[in-house]
């Protein structure tokens, strides 16, 4: 079973198309499912209308998949229910510092990238034996997963090979509820991965680091890792990987300027060949 996984922040550009192309042929070629799940959580930035167009590009793409899809903020209920066990396991705690508090602590180096977590100082835990305050119906405090230190975690990812790191220097107590009542990206991925039955993960390498939160997330809820690959990031001609602003390369403008999908298919076949197994 594979995924795709657009957020509804933006129009989508061809990284994603090249990534999601990647899922939907690894998913056909093998027989598989694939599921669309729409990653809405970010009710300040995600619009319906980017939900409709990314299913009207990724139609126009020659992409299909199976089911009708799913919406994040749907399965919210899901992702509290995976939170009240994490806290009936004593594996959280409470955060009220900031993320300038974080980013100015001497212990805290950055992790991997400007999208990613710092590394969480343990002066700033409570000990591990305080009792944590209640959860509450909503949520009004950051909560973190604490986790185990000096663990050494290793998984084998399909494209970028074999990958290791040491929780709390590497990577360190992360978020997995917002004091906005929102469910983190790390815990509602876990949850839909876990629960939707995913076997194989595609998508960027920026989000490698992420997997072995996840990775962390799932033992603790006592469900299996899905297999993993993550794919060399689409970058302008300055070197910059994409993003959403890069309208000129957004699906919408392509489609508009008369862009022939099969071509754009066949680029990815033939650019990803060496990661195809």
């Amino acid at each position: 079973m594979g995924r795709l996984a657009p957020s509804p922040t933006g129009w989508l550009h061809v990284g994603h198309a090249r990534t999601f192309w990647a899922a939907h042929a690894r998913a056909r070629t093998a027989g598989g499912r694939l599921l669309l799940r729409h990653d809405d959580l970010d009710q300040d930035r995600c619009r319906p209308e980017f939900i409709a167009a990314a299913e009207e590009d990724l139609r126009w793409l020659g992409l299909d998949w199976d089911g009708p899809p799913f919406v994040q903020t749907a399965r919210r209920s899901r992702y509290r229910a995976a939170l009240e066990r994490l806290y009936a396991a004593g594996l959280l705690f409470p955060c009220v510092r900031t993320r300038r508090d974080v980013l100015e602590a001497s212990s805290a180096p950055h992790e991997g990238g400007p999208d990613d977590e710092p590394v969480y100082p343990p002066a700033f835990r409570p000990p591990e034996d305080a009792a944590a305050p209640p959860l509450g119906e909503r949520i009004s405090v950051n909560w973190r997963f604490r986790v185990p230190d000096g663990r050494e975690l290793r998984f084998v990812d399909g494209v970028a090979g074999p990958q290791t790191a040491v929780a709390g220097r590497d990577f360190g107590d992360f978020l997995v509820w917002r004091k906005d009542d929102t469910p983190s990206y790390q815990l509602a991925c876990a949850v839909d991965d876990a629960e939707l039955g995913v076997t194989e993960v595609v998508r960027g390498e920026d989000l490698l680091r992420s997997t072995l939160r996840q990775q962390l997330l799932l033992e603790a809820l006592g469900a299996t890792a899905p297999r993993y690959r993550h794919l060399p990031l689409v970058r302008d001609a300055q070197g910059a990987r994409l993003a959403k602003r890069h309208d000129a390369l957004a699906l919408r403008t392509l489609r508009a300027r008369g862009a022939d999908p099969a071509a754009l298919r066949a680029g990815f076949a033939a650019e990803l060949g060496e990661h195809r197994e």
